[in-house]
């Protein structure tokens, strides 16, 4: 889970350019938390394992998962700031991102085995790789032994093991994902 803070822009600046952007737009976001909160407020039953800080963001985060449907029982809190998103946007829609995975970087392997329970009840379990890649292996593993389907968007692109991978059904991916 991610303050998604997002910046309209005429044009990219080059290295050591400064451009002038439209107002900036803090909203809650990150791929996993964005997908959870639509699926609860299509009715779907939907949990977040995420960590967020304690701070606006984070609370900002956990109100907006709370106020979509999503049980937020394992959605946990402190050990740094909560993640941002810097995000700009061109006048075609295309879109840059640089993600400061601040607490998302402190979830770990062993917060997964705490949520074991929730990602064995659970039909689908969707991830990025925004979160430590030992974190992916170990929910993927987790879900994948217990039946439940893993998606994955494998972003920003990493090495992943070969039994994460093919836990994983389906990939998700952009065309830049695509060409890693």
């Amino acid at each position: 889970a991610n303050a998604d803070l997002v910046i309209g822009v005429e044009r990219r600046p080059a290295a050591g350019e400064t451009v002038l952007g439209t107002d900036l737009v803090t909203s809650p976001g990150g791929k996993g938390a964005n997908q959870a909160a639509a699926a609860a407020r299509l009715g779907a039953r939907t949990g977040l394992l995420a960590r967020v800080g304690d701070d606006a963001h984070g609370r900002m985060l956990r109100e907006a998962q709370r106020e979509a449907g999503t049980d937020t029982s394992t959605l946990l809190v402190g050990g740094a700031p909560t993640g941002v998103a810097l995000i700009t946007v061109d006048p075609a829609g295309d879109n840059s991102i640089v993600v400061s995975p601040g607490a998302n970087a402190r979830l770990t392997p062993e917060d997964v085995a705490a949520a074991e329970a929730s990602l064995a009840a659970a039909a689908v379990v969707s991830l990025q790789l925004e979160i430590p890649l030992e974190t992916v292996a170990a929910v993927a593993r987790a879900a994948s032994g217990s039946g439940t389907r893993v998606v994955l968007n494998p972003s920003p692109p990493a090495p992943l093991p070969a039994d994460v991978l093919a836990a994983c059904d389906p990939l998700v991916v952009n065309e830049h994902e695509a060409r890693y």
